[in-house]
């Protein structure tokens, strides 16, 4: 049985043309997301012939944004709740690619998934008491999840603790994302689970029939997600499940971010050791999921990397809501980088607040960016707009997420004037001369929803930037383009 779950992006472009982005209907979750947005808001103008949106150039960002849900808390709250014991209602939840596709595949799952007819962005989760087993145990049921890891990943471990066959697959560039340590956790676990290639990345293939526990030790260096992954599967097993780094943990503020989570549907996480070393992670046999009643998903932090990145190149003054110091986000973090800067960062339990002296200017910066790798890319923007060099490091990720990011950033940077050093796991990016980047350059976005969001940041130079595809960034935030002429000026 095959349920192919098809991209929506190829609608969502007419919402980008010239106009259309203020015009188009909203749901009311949509409209309160836009309320800040002032009278002068811009448009970018959308040639649908070519494909590419071009980005006037932004003077100042100023204005108050409320971020769409984090990509990362969506599908593991959608996932856990249909883990759980009761129903689970989901509230402020990502409208993207990604979620549509965790979405789509409980669907072809048999999970029930009811949604809310006047907010697009709250769902009710029926809960399965344990592991989810296939509708269809005469045939495999394959799950189409595009390029959406935060799907792809979780899924294939938490499906090995059920019964039935599984294949799980998606775009070109996810045959091209390694899986390969998560499945060798889970094998060492006993599950019969395999790449259907030699390359160690998707299509995945599952014949699951249950687990009964036991220890595993995989590599933390290449994706947090492979760890997070295995513990939200974990408490699926009939006994108790020893997981060990054997390396180092890259990232390890997302796997907080999933043991706080499942916290909060009642799985207790024992952690020994140091998460910045080879921690180890026990999960009880008697640890169940069980329904909080309903759950509010926090604001996107890596999302809100943009927007304070723009207040502190031109400095404006922009206020984020939905994240802030009490965030569970490790993403948060960009802000401070902003500081070290130059910029002016005021924090509230929900909120930040960036901003920036005009006689202050911006000022590069040497970073360890390994728990932050997503909001880095933001980093490589606010770079041309600063005197001296910054170093990016610690982002071997890069290689491995929706595209070569560390090949395309080079690339693009260098095209809007930048000298970049390129090396195995950092880079050092030498802003153009006297911070004045290229005008009317081709952004190349190679499929990559980060790539068109960060760098339609290069606007904030004064200088028209081209966006091509820009329709990608469906994938995690579809009114980007629309949110940023909202408080552009």
């Amino acid at each position: 049985m095959r349920i192919r779950i098809c991209s929506t992006t190829a609608s969502l472009l007419s919402l980008l043309s010239p106009m259309a982005a203020f015009t188009a209907p909203r749901s009311p979750h949509r409209q309160q997301q836009l309320a800040s947005s002032s009278l002068r808001a811009k448009t970018f103008a959308m040639d649908e012939s070519s494909n590419q949106l071009t980005v006037t150039p932004i003077a100042s960002l100023d204005g108050t944004v409320t971020l769409p849900g984090s990509k990362s808390l969506s599908n593991r709250c959608l996932l856990l709740a249909a883990l759980s014991s009761g129903s689970t209602r989901v509230e402020n939840l990502l409208e993207s690619d990604d979620i549509r596709y965790m979405l789509e595949a409980l669907d072809a799952l048999q999970v029930p998934v009811e949604r809310d007819a006047n907010d697009a962005t709250s769902v009710t989760v029926t809960g399965q008491a344990g592991p989810i087993n296939s509708p269809s145990p005469e045939s495999s049921l394959e799950l189409f999840l595009g390029n959406a890891g935060t799907a792809m990943r979780p899924l294939a471990a938490a499906l090995c603790m059920g019964h039935g066959s599984f294949i799980l697959d998606g775009v070109p560039r996810m045959r091209e994302r390694p899986i390969a340590d998560l499945i060798d956790g889970l094998r060492q676990l006993g599950a019969d689970a395999s790449c259907v290639e030699s390359t160690g990345c998707p299509p995945v293939t599952i014949r699951a029939d249950g687990l009964d526990g036991g220890e595993a030790s995989i590599s933390g260096k290449m994706s947090s997600q492979f760890l997070s992954s295995l513990l939200m599967a974990s408490p699926l097993c009939s006994g108790d499940v020893v997981i060990r780094i054997k390396d180092e943990l890259i990232s390890a503020p997302y796997v907080s971010l999933t043991i706080g989570l499942m916290k909060k549907f009642g799985v207790n996480v024992e952690v020994q050791g140091d998460m910045d070393g080879t921690p180890s992670f026990i999960v009880g046999k008697d640890e169940k999921y069980t329904s909080p009643g309903s759950i509010l998903v926090e604001g996107d932090a890596s999302s809100a990397s943009y927007f304070l990145a723009g207040a502190a190149i031109t400095g404006g003054t922009v206020t984020v809501r939905g994240c802030g110091s009490d965030s569970v986000q490790g993403d948060v973090a960009f802000a401070n980088v902003m500081e070290q800067m130059g910029a002016t960062v005021t924090w509230a339990p929900e909120s930040i607040t960036v901003t920036r002296d005009p006689n202050t200017k911006l000022k590069g910066v040497d970073v360890d960016c390994g728990k932050i790798p997503d909001a880095a890319m933001t980093l490589a923007v606010a770079a041309l707009f600063a005197e001296g060099p910054t170093t990016i490091r610690n982002v071997y990720s890069w290689r491995l997420k929706e595209t070569e990011r560390m090949k395309a950033i080079v690339a693009e940077c260098t095209k809007l004037g930048a000298t970049v050093e390129e090396f195995t796991d950092y880079c050092i990016i030498h802003p153009p001369k006297d911070n004045k980047v290229n005008e009317n350059v081709v952004i190349e976005t190679y499929d990559d929803h980060r790539m068109a969001m960060t760098f339609a940041l290069a606007a904030c130079g004064g200088v028209n930037v081209i966006i091509h595809d820009p329709g990608c960034t469906a994938k995690t935030f579809p009114t980007y383009f629309e949110m940023l002429g909202g408080i552009a000026s």
